[in-house]
């Protein structure tokens, strides 16, 4: 679409960002994500400097990344393996039918 100028809230600091237009509705809500990941972290734990705030977020949003990364790369494993099987399965059954 083309590129387009936003400015993002996070942390109470605003960030004027150029994004594809296409990215704008994920960008705000990723901010968004943000912002209520850190009002949880002040609500929840005697947490009052924004610095630290952010730094438990990023921590929370890395650990969860690399969670769901390994949970994939689980899944493709399973994927081949059962991809792989099939295979066997049908190369003998044609190898069967000759």
């Amino acid at each position: 679409m083309g590129d387009i100028s936003i400015k993002i809230n996070i942390a109470d600091r605003v960030y004027p960002l150029k994004i594809d237009a296409d990215e704008e509705e994920l960008v705000r809500r990723a901010a968004k994500l943000i912002n209520d990941r850190i009002k949880e972290f002040q609500e929840n734990y005697a947490v009052k400097d924004k610095q630290d705030l952010l730094s438990m977020c990023v921590l929370h949003y890395a650990t969860s990344s690399l969670k769901a990364e390994k949970k994939a790369s689980n899944e493709d494993t399973d994927l081949a393996e059962k991809v792989y099987n099939l295979d066997s399965v049908l190369t003998d059954f044609f190898r069967e039918d000759k």
